[in-house]
């Protein structure tokens, strides 16, 4: 019986790296859909002529990527990413080969000029070797006093006390329910949600149950309805350019879900990574109700995207909790990058770069406009992310095979699902990976021919 067996003759590196990037390619190709049995690894350490301890790396390094399952007694599956909630893969940006409208992440820009003015006086001014020891104290605060001013450029009032920093945002998620949550408690979030919220969820032990969303974001009387029929007492939601439908709540809107959460005594975590883009937006929802909401934000989407600072706001009952989450997890944030984000907020640098990030995207927003035409009109100001319908004759799935046979790859929007159910009908297009804007024109400009020609069969896509 004839197994998969990749070449990887021209892979470069590690030979467990080649396979496990073969088998996330297979995956995403449709090569390798839901439910595959992978060869077993000694049969296919044998035709391929590696060790067998070479393939075991390679299928560990899938499975923590959530691309493959393990069943004892059964073998390993590929899984099932849209009912898992699974990790959205992409290569690396290389600025050649597949153009990637997958990852929701900002240019690079011109971070890098100044990240090395910045180092350079880190370097000169004594600092270094203080950035490099534990951190308990002193540093710390003024770390946080300046997370505070960048806070209320957003409309909140934070107090520096109130502030906990993370290792980016995606951590602070995980430190907010596992501080806020119990096994076996039922977290309420939007139907279409931030994936890593449902294998964060998985994880822990707890339960996610769907809220209903329309063209301004989360229904209050959805919210309401899920409220009554489960013991909930936390709800994630993303009021802001959510992802991936790109809708943002009006502040009457919020403060109807503030309302509604204090009346089923409802904690509330708002995801606010896309925030500072827009130049005019409602208040947070924590201004609605600061007693109850732990605000999330990231200098990755707004200053650069590695660099993983995240900043929490808490309401003081919950400040000690999420500290000491934080903490246990990973002790502190790494000095050095609070450091850098520190000194860029006092600077002025902060700013200058969100700045550039909101004319870039919106020059790329505009962009995709002029390719795409009345598909997005309603998607107005500058945003990191497209949600596209779809005609009805493409599914998801064949539409995004027949993407990446043209080389371009994408995200279907069953991979937003809370819970497994009928997919939406959409793709969510990402619109800051690409390194410039005329990939990112190639890129679009495949979609709107798609969009244009008739949907094909599995067997004429090449």
């Amino acid at each position: 019986m004839t197994i998969w067996t990749p070449n990887l003759s021209a892979a470069t590196g590690p030979k467990h790296r080649a396979l496990s990037d073969a088998i996330a390619a297979g995956i995403s190709d449709g090569t390798l859909p839901a439910g595959t049995r992978m060869p077993p690894q000694r049969e296919l350490a044998f035709a391929l002529g590696l060790s067998l301890g070479t393939v075991t790396r390679a299928y560990k390094a899938a499975e923590a990527l959530g691309l493959l399952t393990g069943e004892v007694g059964r073998g390993t599956f590929v899984k099932d990413r849209a009912a898992q909630g699974g990790k959205l893969w992409s290569p690396a940006r290389q600025g050649e080969g597949d153009i990637g409208l997958v990852m929701n992440l900002p240019p690079k820009g011109v971070a890098g000029s100044a990240l090395a003015e910045t180092l350079t006086a880190i370097a000169s001014d004594g600092s270094a070797d203080f950035l490099l020891d534990h951190h308990t104290g002193g540093r710390i605060e003024a770390h946080a006093q300046a997370a505070a001013l960048w806070l209320n450029r957003v409309g909140l009032t934070a107090l520096p006390e109130n502030v906990v920093l993370t290792n980016g945002a995606q951590h602070g998620l995980l430190a907010a329910l596992m501080a806020l949550a119990r096994p076996g408690d039922t977290i309420l979030a939007e139907r279409l949600t931030y994936p890593p919220l449902c294998q964060m969820a998985h994880y822990l032990g707890l339960k996610t149950y769907p809220v209903e969303l329309d063209a301004e974001g989360m229904v209050p009387e959805s919210l309401d309805d899920a409220c009554r029929r489960t013991s909930a007492r936390l709800l994630y939601t993303m009021p802001t350019l959510h992802s991936p439908t790109g809708s943002t709540m009006s502040a009457r809107r919020r403060a109807e879900v503030a309302v509604i959460a204090r009346r089923h005594g409802l904690d509330i975590v708002e995801d606010d990574v896309f925030g500072y883009l827009p130049e005019v937006r409602p208040l947070p929802l924590m201004h609605f109700a600061p007693e109850r909401t732990v605000f999330l934000t990231s200098a990755s989407k707004c200053m650069a995207p590695g660099l993983r600072v995240g900043m929490m706001l808490a309401p003081p009952r919950l400040r000690d909790t999420l500290r000491n989450v934080v903490q246990m997890s990973c002790w502190m944030p790494a000095p050095l990058t609070t450091e850098i984000v520190h000194r860029w907020i006092n600077d002025g640098t902060a700013d200058r770069l969100n700045s550039w990030l909101r004319q870039e995207m919106a020059a790329r927003l505009e962009l995709a406009h002029d390719i795409l035409g009345q598909t997005i009109q309603l998607q107005e100001g500058p945003r990191f992310h497209l949600w596209l319908q779809l005609p009805e004759r493409w599914s998801e799935e064949m539409f995004q095979r027949a993407a990446e046979a043209r080389g371009v790859k994408l995200a279907i929007g069953a991979l937003f699902l809370l819970k497994p159910g009928e997919a939406p009908g959409h793709v969510r297009l990402a619109l800051g990976y690409e390194t410039s804007r005329a990939r990112l024109e190639r890129g679009l400009s495949v979609i709107a021919d798609l969009l244009d020609a008739p949907a094909l069969h599995s067997s004429s896509i090449v």
